[in-house]
């Protein structure tokens, strides 16, 4: 399958499953018939089209149901002062864990941010000097592998890790 009909594919896979998980709730997770390597191929297909894209997994459930376990995510690189309010942002906190959570609202020194089912904001505030970017892409998976535990360790280890985790 050629790769512009495979992303298409896989993008109106993503934008199914998100509409119906939205329609369902969050306590239910995206997930799609697409193994994690094929998920993880089409997201570093696209993030090869351009130099500021780059492609991380998901851990975490904190930002279901748009994202959660299993999924992969482009991340774009973005000047601080375009950001606005409801974006999904992954940052550095203060702690040295990279996050993916969504700007909830405009403070002193930067945003603050939130996961969509934490009841509390994270305590770093996203600024340009911890920012990495904002999420443009989301890649749902079965979470699932079709390699053996070996390559399929190998092969995660080699992707960077965003959390959607609890608030810290």
């Amino acid at each position: 399958m050629k790769f512009a009909a495979l992303l298409r594919y896989s993008t109106a896979v993503t934008i199914l499953m998100v509409g119906g998980s939205l329609a369902r709730g969050a306590d239910e997770v995206p997930v799609s018939p697409i193994s994690l390597e094929t998920a993880l191929a089409d997201a570093q297909a696209l993030a090869a089209q351009h130099s500021n894209l780059a492609v991380m997994r998901i851990e975490g459930i904190s930002m279901l149901p748009y994202f959660g376990e299993g999924s992969v995510v482009v991340v774009k690189k973005i000047n601080a002062a375009r950001l606005h309010e409801g974006m999904v942002v992954v940052y550095q906190n203060r702690f040295g864990e990279t996050v993916a959570h969504r700007l909830v609202a405009r403070v002193d020194g930067g945003w603050q941010v939130k996961g969509w089912n934490n009841s509390t904001a994270d305590t770093t505030v996203v600024n340009a000097s911890n920012l990495l970017g904002v999420v443009y892409a989301t890649f749902h998976s079965s979470g699932l592998s079709h390699r053996t535990p070996a390559l399929y360790a190998a092969t995660l280890d080699q992707v960077p890790v965003a959390l959607a985790a609890p608030a810290r």
